[in-house]
């Protein structure tokens, strides 16, 4: 078997695709040569996210506006991707919302918006997606979070969306593993420049403890993830399924916590602990 990582010909689909943590895997799958397609509520940014990524390599790239709150809209975007590639060979599904604050100020609703866009979500898409795939041989990967294992103080709702999520890789890799199928997640640690880092990190001297707490020194990068993404999606990874990897110089090995006790205390003296 060859080691070198080529996705021409390829059909990847990436829903959250047009920023962040997203937005770097699929721009490394159109670079090494897949047909992409991205979704997101945003129309402008599926537009933007499209040019992007058809100047990135020699595949097709296209994009549709839906939120994943929606199975209807989930539905139609998959229904576009079949017209316009014959199917999916790689689904990443990342969609997700966070924000900081204290479980006591939580709204019910609030708490509720997170599950449904992360949990719900997810099952929106894997579902809608399911008829598209390449059986045997598609793979899937959903974008994870260390809450999905580790408790973090102003994280209740997403701690509680994220271990749904991770469940769900783990079951479905049980179900539709016998039809060839593999699915894993990625739980990112603390990725530099991304909007979750600017929300749980505001300042800069939050973002220096995050980076003293971590073993490696420093935070990841939106390629450290890609690459691992482009890993799981290839014949190298073919014998890997139900597994969720974090990707995060070491952070799940203890500094998470010690870091996310000194953003909560920051938090709180900036004056964070408003209902919502």
């Amino acid at each position: 078997m060859s080691l070198s990582i080529d996705f021409t010909g390829s059909r990847v689909v990436v829903v959250g695709g047009t920023s962040g943590i997203n937005l770097g895997i699929a721009q490394a799958f159109a670079e090494h040569g897949a047909d992409v397609a991205v979704a997101s509520r945003s129309a402008d940014k599926v537009a933007r996210a499209v040019d992007d990524l058809a100047a990135r390599g020699p595949g097709r790239a296209i994009g549709h506006s839906a939120d994943v709150r929606d199975p209807q809209a989930v539905v139609a975007f998959f229904d576009r991707v079949a017209d316009a590639f014959g199917g999916v060979d790689v689904l990443v599904s990342g969609a997700a919302g966070n924000f900081p604050a204290r479980a006591l100020d939580l709204s019910p609703n609030a708490f509720k918006t997170v599950v449904d866009i992360d949990l719900l979500g997810s099952f929106h898409v894997l579902r809608a997606a399911f008829p598209h795939l390449r059986k045997p041989g598609a793979s899937v990967i959903q974008i994870s979070a260390p809450q999905a294992f580790l408790a973090m103080e102003l994280q209740a709702h997403v701690c509680a969306a994220k271990a749904g999520v991770d469940m769900l890789t783990r079951t479905l890799a049980m179900e539709w593993g016998p039809l060839g199928v593999r699915i894993n997640s990625i739980a990112p640690g603390p990725i530099a420049g991304t909007e979750g880092m600017k929300r749980l990190a505001p300042l800069p001297e939050m973002q220096q403890m995050i980076d003293g707490t971590v073993p490696l020194r420093r935070q990841g990068t939106l390629e450290d993830i890609s690459n691992v993404a482009l890993f799981l999606a290839s014949d190298l990874a073919g014998y890997v399924s139900g597994v969720v990897l974090p990707v995060d110089g070491g952070w799940a090995t203890g500094g998470v916590s010690v870091a996310m006790h000194g953003a909560a205390q920051a938090f709180d003296r900036l004056g964070g602990g408003r209902s919502r």
